[in-house]
């Protein structure tokens, strides 16, 4: 048993998180994949949109890798490669898109929905503790008489 947790805890250490850049798309110089890699973690894969083009194994995570690579090798810096795809895709390519006016929304969403909900859970409340806190109707002569009644016989009329 010893044997079998040990070899299956050195083949999750072998296995690792596994990215989706091929041997042949890296650069040569180490530096420049660097910054390629790290820009590659930083935009989202459009087809897959919960993986970064680094993780991404889709056709276009590929093409969106090689234009990062190109423009590095061009002399680009971080922020020239960035704003390049950001260009072409909008800020819908990044991981985690700028606060702007265009992305207010996206970013109040969550207030948008959670603010009226509890005022409305909050309103909901209330009425139901004052519906369960009123005085309940003083029972008439007739009632009280047929309760009795109930009460001593133990059957209901």
């Amino acid at each position: 048993m010893r044997r079998f947790v040990l070899g299956l805890f050195c083949a999750l250490l072998i296995a690792g998180p596994v990215a989706a850049v091929l041997p042949e798309e890296q650069l040569a110089d180490p530096v420049l994949e660097a910054r390629a890699r790290a820009i590659s973690q930083e935009l989202r894969c459009v087809v897959c949109q919960n993986q970064s083009i680094d993780d991404s194994d889709a056709p276009l995570a590929a093409d969106l890798r090689a234009i990062v690579r190109e423009r590095l090798s061009a002399g680009d810096t971080d922020e020239e490669v960035m704003a390049h795809i950001v260009a072409r895709y909008g800020n819908f390519v990044l991981l985690k898109p700028p606060l702007d006016l265009q992305t207010i929304l996206l970013w109040s969403a969550p207030l948008l929905v959670l603010i009226p909900g509890g005022l409305g859970l909050a309103l909901y409340l209330r009425r139901r503790s004052r519906a369960g806190a009123a005085d309940p109707t003083p029972l008439s002569a007739e009632e009280r008489r047929a309760l009795a009644a109930i009460l001593k016989t133990g059957d209901a009329p």
